[in-house]
């Protein structure tokens, strides 16, 4: 599911920006309860966390922003973090991608 991992330089001031391609594997795809699981865990996060469909890009932390992806199965995202705790965020979000948000479908 999860292909690619990357680390790569960002703007001067906001250091370095780490991002992962991410497929959304869920039969219903990106719903409201992975959305809300993907929001709630993103906003324990300090890093500013975006996902990026297409050529849609949204905050990580807002389930509205996440929905309005309408990210169908087998869709590829890419989550893009942006501080100190910016590969640990990606780690827990991919993982989520992985297990299906806990769903079984």
């Amino acid at each position: 599911m999860i292909e690619n991992s990357a680390l790569r330089k960002g703007s001067p001031e906001s250091g370095d920006i780490a991002a992962r391609i991410v497929v959304v594997a869920n039969q219903l795809g990106l719903h409201a309860r992975p959305a809300a699981r993907l929001a709630q865990e993103a906003q324990s996060f300090e890093a500013e966390i975006t996902v990026v469909c297409d050529e849609q890009e949204v905050d990580a932390k807002s389930i509205l922003d996440i929905l309005t992806l309408a990210a169908a199965q087998g869709s590829t995202l890419e989550l893009r973090a942006d501080g100190s705790d910016a590969v640990a965020a990606l780690d827990c979000l991919e993982e989520l991608f992985k297990t299906r948000f806990g769903e079984e479908k």
